[in-house]
């Protein structure tokens, strides 16, 4: 019920702010028909007492009292319907202007990006924005900015490339793959991380480089090799005497306690090849070594006599079995 002081109080033009908003907020209240009925009376006899009229006058000055207040409520209405559209239109200008400032920061921030691969049997040389090289090998894929930004030069890769970074310590350069990252200031190093193989491997020919995993962080100099296993989480740090990089300056094959099954798609991705597995049949053979690939048949008979898992060749397709 609305307080009938608070309503005199409005009629007479005594009032504070607040209290006329609180006024006419309960007014359309339907509950506080009854005080304005009231208030209205009380405003009719004070003005009969005030100024003697006749009945007719009386009942006149009492209809437009009462039009008085359904005027006050209806002016309540107009009121708090044209703050009601300022403030939504007020937001709406603020919205506007936020998700301007954001869209304008996030097109600043999309810079496009450029990407390169490489089919069967075929290695591409890159040059990044910065002037850093790549070599990138056979069924490999890079994405990377048309200029880097920011505090870092990164890039993403899946397969195998050979990197030359140009030195900056301001701008750390790193390699996004699948299953962790290398991250380096400026030197000579070698990524190999398909996303069909077990195991992923990072090398390094000249200065050091920062690998880290979802749990690990490790660090590897010069002519150091860390070979990862992605199915296990398994690791293994070596020296490798011959520097990793012979697929890029020739054609030599390279393997070191890698299974049988990645040594197959390696095969696939430089003779465009597919070599499949005799069902039923028990392969976890690891393969170590190195071979200059002359050709598939080549390479299979080496694996044949290391292994004795029997090859069997029919155009396109080989078969992997044993007897």
């Amino acid at each position: 019920m609305a307080d009938i002081n608070k309503l005199r109080r409005y009629i007479d033009n005594i009032y504070t702010q607040e209290e006329a908003l609180d006024t006419l907020e309960h007014i359309k209240d339907p509950e506080c028909q009854e005080a304005v009925n009231q208030v209205a009376d009380e405003v009719w006899k004070e003005s009969c007492d005030a100024y003697p009229i006749s009945d007719y006058s009386c009942v006149e000055y009492k209809k437009e009292a009462q039009l008085l207040i359904n005027h006050l409520e209806h002016q309540r209405s107009i009121w708090f319907r044209r703050l009601s559209i300022a403030a939504v239109s007020a937001a709406a200008v603020i919205l506007l202007c936020v998700g301007g400032i954001q869209f304008y920061q996030k097109m600043q921030l999309q810079i496009p990006y450029a990407s390169v691969s490489t089919s069967f049997g075929e290695k591409k040389r890159v040059t990044l924005p910065d002037g850093s090289l790549l070599i990138l090998n056979s069924c490999s894929r890079i994405y990377y900015p048309i200029r880097f930004t920011g505090d870092v030069r990164k890039i993403m890769l899946n397969g195998e490339a050979f990197f030359k970074v140009v030195h900056n310590e301001k701008l750390p350069f790193v390699v996004k793959t699948n299953h962790f990252n290398v991250r380096v200031l400026g030197t000579q190093f070698d990524v190999k991380a398909y996303s069909s193989d077990e195991l992923a491997s990072v090398g390094v020919k000249s200065g050091k480089v920062q690998v880290n995993l979802p749990e690990a962080m490790m660090k590897i100099r010069s002519k150091e090799e860390i070979s990862i296993n992605i199915v296990s989480g398994e690791y293994t740090k070596r020296v490798r005497q011959n520097g990793t990089d012979l697929w890029v300056e020739g054609s030599t094959l390279r393997f070191n306690c890698t299974p049988i099954r990645d040594a197959a798609r390696e095969l696939e991705r430089i003779y465009n090849c597919r070599i499949t597995f005799a069902s039923g049949q028990k392969f976890d053979n690891l393969i170590s070594g190195e071979h200059d690939n002359l050709n598939l048949k080549a390479v299979l008979s080496s694996i044949e006599f290391v292994t004795g898992i029997h090859y069997k060749i029919d155009g396109n397709h080989v078969l992997l079995y044993h007897d």
